[in-house]
């Protein structure tokens, strides 16, 4: 499995074309150290002009990629003496989505994600990162325990959607995420949601309620796949490039719409590149939301996430044919 990308491309040949140099100079004992410094002068100029240009579709295969880091990754690198718990108290455990308790900066934490696989095998066991009911309801059941003992909660947002098969539906995943939404809207500790991967529909959100939202630069967030919207606007899922462009679902975009709270920058060439830069730049950034987060009190707290998503979107009232006033969704 190749491990760049499409847009990549000129990027992967011209550190070919240095290396084949550099090997021809240490074989032939030739100087041409001249020729290798103007290439990794013009490799630079060139890396920079790509990724500063990236389209939303290039995010999307991005926040793909089969290296990307994932949410034990990043457990191992932000959280000391982390403890995984499993199973619902009601059925089963759901491997797709992960959850413990663990250390930040010495503070105890509630640690909460969904988990994609690193390979076929490991992707099987855990169905590709889209949680079932008893997922969700696990989820729950440590978010309620944090509340309990006063922990603040972080959660890792990394799925394609819920489950859809047959058995999720009959076990209820409708209402395991509905009652996620329910009763994350009103607990009273600190909430923090990372969005690392792909954020997909009511499978992102059932984890995803909070006082702060932060994405990965080229990470996305939205109700649909690219793929999915382009099946149904226009019969034709080849066309998931411009739908992409067209959803809005990129970090920058989201930000600007006022629902992610911060973006957080990526390391070059995505965050699967070097996982320790990019997980100091979450740690900062999850530091900064404790640290606001931690001077409300429970009802502030409640409040802070009633504003937060009730400032989303701009409504007014019109005037209908019967002279009603209707709310209207700009």
């Amino acid at each position: 499995m190749k491990s760049f990308l499409d847009f990549e491309l000129p990027i992967i040949e011209l550190k070919e074309k240095i290396s084949d140099l550099t090997e021809f100079m240490r074989s032939k004992e030739i100087d041409l150290s001249d020729e290798v410094n103007k290439l990794e002068h013009k490799l630079q100029v060139l890396e920079k002009k790509i990724y500063k240009q990236m389209t939303p579709w290039d995010r999307v295969q991005v926040s793909r990629h089969h290296n990307r880091p994932t949410t034990l990754d990043y457990i191992e690198e932000l959280f000391t003496d982390f403890l995984e718990m499993h199973g619902d108290r009601m059925y089963g455990d759901d491997p797709s989505i992960v959850g413990g308790i663990g250390k930040f900066d010495n503070r105890a934490v509630t640690i909460i994600g969904h988990q994609r696989g690193k390979d076929t095998k490991d992707n099987i066991y855990r169905n590709f990162g889209m949680p079932h009911p008893e997922g969700y309801r696990k989820a729950l059941r440590l978010m309620k325990q944090a509340e309990k003992f006063r922990r603040p909660i972080i959660t890792f947002i990394d799925t394609k959607g819920a489950y859809p098969g047959r058995a999720a539906e009959e076990r209820g995943q409708s209402q395991a995420i509905a009652n996620n939404l329910f009763e994350m809207a009103a607990l009273s500790v600190p909430i923090i949601s990372i969005v690392i991967g792909e954020g997909g529909s009511g499978g992102a959100l059932g984890i995803g309620v909070c006082n702060h939202l932060h994405m990965l630069e080229n990470s996305t967030y939205s109700v649909i796949s690219p793929e999915g919207a382009a099946a149904l606007l226009w019969k034709d899922a080849s066309k998931a490039k411009r739908a992409a462009e067209t959803m809005k679902i990129t970090a920058y975009n989201l930000k600007k719409l006022g629902i992610v709270d911060e973006v957080i920058l990526e390391v070059k060439g995505g965050a699967h590149t070097n996982l320790k830069l990019q997980a100091l730049a979450i740690r900062e950034a999850v530091k900064k939301s404790l640290t606001e987060l931690n001077l409300l009190d429970k009802e502030e707290l409640i409040e802070h996430r009633y504003e937060k998503y009730k400032k989303i979107g701009d409504f007014s009232f019109q005037q209908d044919f019967k002279q009603e006033k209707v709310l209207v969704l700009n």
